[in-house]
């Protein structure tokens, strides 16, 4: 029919490994409390590796939202994240694109 399946908040209250397991999106959207402060927690940082893996392994695309400093970005951006949420890309507007700060190239983040 067209239409693509994703996950929201996974790792948060009912979006867990029991959902993917019983149900295979096309997207995961990891949330937000697992990125915050990525760049500065090893265990966050072994965590969405090991999501990152799994959900590669799965063919399913990963988008980590919440994303809000330079540091987080180039955290994700260093261990391959392509999808990235969050004010370190744009601000939310509505109907409107925000122009994105804080980024550059596909794979940079910027001070």
């Amino acid at each position: 029919m067209g239409f693509r399946t994703a996950i929201d908040d996974f790792g948060a209250g009912y979006a867990g490994l029991n959902l993917l397991a019983q149900f295979q999106p096309d997207i995961v959207k990891l949330d937000m409390d697992l990125i915050r402060g990525i760049d500065r927690d090893p265990v966050r940082r072994r965590i969405v590796r090991g999501l990152l893996e799994m959900l590669g392994d799965l063919d399913i695309q990963t988008v980590c939202e919440g994303v809000e400093t330079a540091d987080e970005l180039a955290t994700l951006a260093d261990m391959g994240v392509r999808y990235i949420q969050g004010y370190a890309i744009a601000a939310p507007a509505f109907e409107s694109l925000a122009a994105p700060v804080g980024f550059v190239g596909p794979a940079r983040a910027v001070a």
